[in-house]
């Protein structure tokens, strides 16, 4: 079937193999049938199919020439060739069937090589392991490329077990020493934050090149070790583009701005890259988070030297820019300079006026937007909502319903943050069928946003039994915080402590806000022991830092249970200074428990933080009258005569 020594063979194999166009490949297939080498020389026919299978738009072309010919002629070259084409198509399940039916003889490694990579790359990390497996139970010896791409799916398995068992079979097989696995192996490690593993087989390897390098910086930075990623970094032989993009990343994600800001001036003047606009939006978003103004307005300038101002999500982030900084008028100046057709601009200056309390300015950008979307609406609603304007709050959300426009997670947050405030049951149980009858995922945020509306509209047993139906399904804290928060809130204190307990038996651990919530519990039922114990616990077994509220919780508890010394002396150990909660639970605690020189001292504090505090005033006059102090109380009724203080007058969110 070769056919004689045809000078004409050589010619076409090693023109198809530089064909890099469809019409040039099929050229040359009409050459070779012409010819008749096409049918009678396999390294003919097999590099037309080649050629073919390389180029995306000629699949087809590929499919036809492989069923035209004879099965007997199809040989493994010819079928990889067809393999390799279907995988670089995306059709996974056509290629996996192929090699299913293909005669055993014919799949060796190359085989099993294209299809484990391809599943791999594609995420399909079970079915590349399959593969794998299958191509050892064969007897088919992998080699440095297969097992790279086994190393990769058995990477996405996300278990340090699974890597730890490729591993030793690379180190079995004596692959190992291959600079595509030793890297696959450690990228492999970082990824499921094994990073001493990681940096022990880094460490252990004879040859590097500047993708191991990379893969090693990466790890840490993925993993927050800025300190460690740094270190690699300055010790890559020959840095490309990637290796300061992942440090700057780093950077950025660690809110190091500084050195993120350095970092990008040493990439530029080494590698001469000036022209990444997507890392120049990432560095001008990082300033905008701390109001950096002078390095966001240098990089505004390195972002007009190149023209990326043309960009419509430039502009929008220099917009966004200023308006975080405060800047309005530049916020405003730069947007008027933007294309006006992109909504992106029009939502980022929505925002900077919300952000800066210009509520009206804000509505009339608003109603003058010539499109709206979902981030559009989402951010007028909530705007309403962090300024106390429930009502005009849920009328825009209710005139956003009018719209072909569908609310997103935020805007139903919104809402649902809007009929807390309001007091609304029904409004919210309507909302709540509308998430449930609409394909809106139910995330955590909805769901602690759900919580919180029943608990605070007085349907605490709604929050409850929502709260049951779906906790199996929560991945943080938030809905929880909201439970517990909101039982002990209600008087349920002993249900609250109850489902921390709960929550100690998940793998989801407590942050600042549970305690807040179980520390009020604790205070609602009394239980001195177990609030020193949780507060203790908050350090010890979680590493969280009580904060002034923290405090403020167990002042209140040691107060109520009539420890006044032990909260005295707990106010004077506080890393913070108190303020009027703290205070104000001191004095009412010293008028329970009769105690007129720490109310005196409680009062006097009040005073200094806040001299129109009249309700520290009649507390202390009480705590007089309670002891008989007449001539006391006679002083202070007449100081809060002088000084004319009003007692606010109570207010509900219920009974307007």
């Amino acid at each position: 079937m070769l056919g004689g020594r045809d000078p004409l063979a050589p010619f076409l194999v090693a023109s198809l193999k530089r064909a890099a166009r469809l019409r040039c490949g099929e050229q040359l297939h009409a050459l070779a049938a012409k010819s008749g080498l096409l049918a009678s020389n396999v390294f003919v026919r097999n590099s037309v199919l080649s050629s073919y299978s390389r180029l995306p738009s000629s699949l087809a072309s590929a499919l036809q020439l492989f069923d035209e010919t004879p099965p007997p002629l199809r040989d493994a070259t010819a079928r990889n060739s067809i393999l390799a084409a279907l995988t670089r198509a995306g059709h996974l399940d056509r290629a996996q069937g192929l090699l299913e039916e293909m005669p055993r003889i014919h799949r060796d490694a190359v085989s099993y090589t294209t299809l484990v990579t391809a599943f791999a790359r594609a995420g399909h990390a079970a079915r590349a392991v399959a593969v794998f497996r299958s191509m050892l139970s064969e007897n088919v010896v992998p080699n440095e490329a297969t097992l790279a791409g086994a190393i990769t799916a058995f990477a996405r398995c996300g278990a340090p077990a699974t890597v730890g068992m490729i591993h030793g079979f690379a180190l079995q097989r004596a692959l190992d020493g291959f600079v595509i696995v030793a890297t696959n192996l450690v990228h492999a490690y970082a990824g499921v934050l094994e990073l001493c593993s990681a940096r022990a087989l880094f460490d252990g390897m004879t040859h590097r090149n500047t993708v191991t390098w990379n893969v090693m910086l990466n790890g840490y930075v993925k993993a927050k070790m800025i300190d460690m990623a740094a270190e690699v970094f300055w010790r890559i032989p020959e840095r490309d583009e990637v290796s300061w993009l992942t440090l700057i990343d780093g950077y950025i994600c660690a809110d190091l701005i500084s050195d993120a800001m350095k970092a990008y001036v040493q990439m530029v003047g080494e590698v001469g890259a000036n022209d990444y606009e997507v890392l120049l939006v990432d560095l001008m978003k990082a300033c905008a988070r701390y109001s950096a103004v002078t390095e966001g307005q240098q990089l505004h300038t390195v972002i007009l030297k190149n023209g990326f101002d043309a960009l419509a999500f430039v502009q929008a982030t220099l917009v966004h820019f200023y308006g975080c900084c405060g800047l309005i008028g530049l916020a405003q100046m730069t947007f008027r300079l933007s294309d006006k057709s992109h909504t992106a601009s029009w939502n980022a200056l929505l925002a900077a006026l919300l952000r800066n309390g210009l509520i009206r300015e804000a509505r009339e950008l608003f109603d003058d937007m010539p499109e709206r979307d979902t981030v559009s609406w989402s951010t007028m609603i909530s705007g309403y909502v962090q300024t106390g304007r429930s009502d005009m709050a849920l009328k825009l959300f209710y005139s956003m319903l009018n719209t072909s426009i569908e609310p997103n997670e935020v805007t139903l947050a919104s809402a649902l943050s809007a009929i807390a405030d309001s007091g609304t049951l029904d409004q919210g149980k309507w909302i709540h069928d509308y998430i449930m009858n609409r394909p809106v995922q139910l995330t955590d945020n909805l769901s602690s946003g759900l919580i919180d509306m029943y608990a605070k509209c007085g349907s605490i047993a709604d929050a409850v039994q929502f709260f049951n139906r779906v906790n199996d399904k929560f991945s943080s804290v938030s809905p929880w915080n909201a439970m517990i928060c909101s039982l002990a809130i209600h008087g349920y204190a002993h249900m609250s402590l109850d489902l921390f307990s709960q929550l100690q038996r998940t793998s989801i651990k407590p942050n600042s806000i549970t305690f807040i919530g179980v520390l009020s519990a604790c205070c609602h039922a009394g239980t001195v022991t177990k609030g020193k114990y949780y507060f203790e616990s908050m350090t010890r077994e979680y590493g969280i830092q009580p904060t002034i509220k923290h405090y403020g919780c167990m002042v209140d508890l040691l107060g109520r249970a009539g420890y006044l010394e032990e909260a005295e002396q707990l106010v004077s150990m506080m890393p913070m200074k108190p303020d009027v909660v703290i205070w104000g639970s001191i004095l009412s605690a010293s008028r329970a428990q009769g105690n007129v020189a720490l109310g005196e001292r409680a009062a006097e504090e009040l005073a200094k933080l806040d001299q129109t505090h009249g309700a520290s005033k009649i507390a202390l006059s009480n705590i007089y009258a309670d002891a008989g102090h007449w001539t006391n109380v006679s002083v202070v009724r007449k100081e809060l005569q002088d000084a004319n203080l009003e007692r606010l007058t109570g207010r509900s969110g219920i009974v307007q």
